[in-house]
């Protein structure tokens, strides 16, 4: 609503009836951000499919337009944000307020690490290219323009992740259920980047009867999950990023088969039809649940007992259920189009271990028969699994108290 004031009312005047205007519950570069955050996160996705399916053969296929597009639209975004913020005048006062200032400039702080973000993106794109002229193929998730790659997306999340916490943060109790909403999709759209970036230790099923598994889900799962919950005003804050999480994997997992592709990069040992889609997701809804109500039952204060009792419910849960969930996505009854289990890269050369539990403790890969001998005796192999088991405890701990002290700064953030 346009201020009824005369143009020639005294300065404060204006500047007071400037703050008194309403302030949207989501401010526009919040959804904007949101917006390309989301497309970098589907990019990701899409671009991990790629490489699985077509192989490498350009840096300018959809997926890393798309991601760059929207790194590029997020910085610009953010960057007129930070012009009229900073130059607008009487207009944006209430924008001063809501910013923190950078050489002069005045933003919002996630839009400043939105275009960090950006900026990173775009450098590991040169980065990315020259890699591949160099050295080929990578055989890694990680390899050196990658991370520089996750660094910049990560960082864009984050970005996207503490504008909407800001929103959250100022909103009244009655936008509190929008911000906090767009809150929790930011959040697991931040969980998602971590999880595909963590696939080749902790993202197929092959992995679930190995401590390594709890081990990487233990360092990195509660401390996103555990930040969530303690900073949100939703009740059900880390659940909430848990399916948000859930339904974009679960979503790409269905979509993507759905289109033909032709693998173009020798050797090609398991010729593709159509875009080999990610695993089936983690299902992290379990852990976040019991996350969400342990948080709000012990409340603050108390965040060393806390985290312990996180970290051990977090491991136990995830063993209940990944381990049976396991069985399940190696057996035929999930080799169909709702699980997507049994579909693999165009350079696997299919064989049983396809069926088989990977890096399992006390021996490389096989399955567990109680009494069956073998490198290693089944008795011996159990005792080392819950001796890792303990570690991811210990481990799982440590990253729930640091999602506790991270998620008590969250709370702070309002500008």
């Amino acid at each position: 609503m346009p201020s009824t004031l005369p143009l020639d009312a005294p300065q404060a005047s204006r500047d007071a009836a400037t703050v008194a205007r309403p302030a949207r519950a989501v401010p526009w570069y919040t959804a904007a951000a949101l917006v390309s955050s989301t497309c970098v996160v589907v990019g990701l996705l899409w671009d991990v499919s790629w490489h699985r399916t077509v192989g490498r053969d350009t840096f300018w296929t959809l997926p890393h337009l798309l991601e760059q597009l929207a790194a590029v639209l997020a910085g610009l975004g953010c960057g007129w944000l930070v012009l009229t913020t900073t130059f607008a005048g009487t207009s944006s006062v209430a924008a001063r307020q809501a910013s923190v200032r950078v050489w002069g400039f005045r933003a919002p702080l996630g839009a400043w690490v939105c275009i960090w973000g950006t900026l990173v993106m775009l450098t590991s794109a040169p980065f990315d290219d020259w890699w591949h002229r160099a050295y080929g193929l990578d055989v890694k998730i990680l390899s050196p323009p990658h991370a520089v790659l996750a660094l910049g997306m990560i960082s864009l999340q984050f970005g996207a992740l503490l504008l909407a916490l800001a929103a959250h943060n100022r909103s009244a109790s009655g936008d509190a259920r929008v911000t906090g909403l767009l809150y929790a999709f930011a959040a697991g759209l931040i969980t998602t980047v971590i999880a595909t970036l963590v696939i080749e230790h902790a993202g197929f099923p092959n992995h679930m009867h190995s401590s390594r598994f709890y081990k990487v889900s233990g360092a990195v799962f509660p401390f996103v999950l555990v930040a969530i919950a303690r900073a949100a005003k939703l009740r059900w804050g880390a659940t909430a990023t848990a399916l948000v999480y859930m339904a974009i994997v679960a979503a790409m997992v269905w979509i993507l088969p759905l289109f033909p592709a032709q693998s173009k990069l020798a050797p090609v040992y398991n010729p593709a039809t159509h875009m080999i889609p990610p695993p089936f997701p983690l299902l992290l809804v379990a852990p976040a649940l019991v996350i969400d109500a342990l948080t709000r039952r012990v409340g603050r204060g108390r965040d060393w007992r806390l985290a312990c009792l996180l970290g051990v419910t977090f491991v136990v849960v995830m063993l209940v259920v990944h381990w049976f969930w396991a069985e399940f996505m190696l057996s035929p009854a999930a080799r169909n189009p709702v699980f997507g289990a049994d579909q693999w890269d165009y350079s696997a050369r299919l064989g049983a271990w396809r069926y088989q539990y990977w890096n399992l403790d006390g021996g490389a890969a096989g399955t567990f028969k109680w009494g069956r001998a073998g490198d290693v005796t089944d008795t011996l192999r159990w005792a080392l699994l819950i001796r890792g088991l303990g570690v991811a405890t210990v481990v799982a701990i440590v990253s729930s108290r640091l999602g506790l002290w991270w998620g008590n700064w969250m709370c702070t953030v309002k500008r």
